[in-house]
């Protein structure tokens, strides 16, 4: 087995932490919570560290004549804006507000949108393809929620406001549950073959 040492010190912090959350022992506490704000600490640096390779990437792609060389410049110069500002004045003046507010929030619309449409389109591929009743579903839904989203030349049809708030409170819920549950499942999962030595991605094979 290879690097018996990183597998022995995951699978013990990972077994100290666990017993932190189930044992009511104040050395063990301590310890759970040290080791947790040391990994809170390294996926700040990891977090750093990927802005920087992100930069360095596209400032390699800027200096190169490629295609895609303004796209490069363009998010290094608003990379650089943003730093400077929020890292000057602090994420909660004015002008950091102001970047937020009046180009992440559209930008992360204007995402969504395209997002809403790509969605729409597959299902309509989907339907033509292969129709069954959750393609039918699918689709019904997405046209409720879009004619319920904004108005529609004024037209206010009975029903469809009631049944979009439905829609969002039931199934649109319990499918986000489901999903949550699942993503939770799977790290538990994942956990506990670490836990067990099954899996080392920290350099074990």
């Amino acid at each position: 087995m290879r690097n018996p040492v990183f597998a022995a010190i995951a699978i013990g912090v990972g077994i100290v932490v666990l017993l932190g959350y189930f044992l009511q022992i104040d050395l063990l506490v301590n310890l759970r919570v040290v080791l947790l704000e040391w990994a809170t600490i390294l996926v700040a640096v990891a977090l750093l560290v990927g802005i920087i390779n992100l930069f360095i990437v596209h400032f390699r792609k800027s200096a190169a004549d490629q295609q895609n060389r303004l796209n490069s410049i363009f998010l290094l110069v608003s990379m650089t804006i943003t730093l400077l500002v929020a890292g000057w004045f602090g994420p909660t003046h004015p002008y950091s507000l102001w970047i937020f507010n009046y180009i992440q929030i559209p930008i992360e619309a204007s995402l969504m949108a395209i997002l809403t449409v790509v969605l729409i389109y597959a299902g309509v591929r989907l339907l033509r393809r292969k129709p069954n009743l959750l393609t039918i579903v699918f689709i019904a839904t997405a046209v409720i929620i879009l004619l319920m989203s904004g108005p529609l030349f004024g037209i206010d049809i009975p029903g469809l406001s009631e049944l979009r708030i439905w829609i969002g409170k039931v199934p649109a819920v319990a499918g986000a549950r489901g999903i949550l549950l699942g993503v939770s499942l799977g790290i538990v999962a994942a956990g506990l073959r670490i836990l067990m030595g099954a899996d080392r991605p920290y350099g074990g094979s």
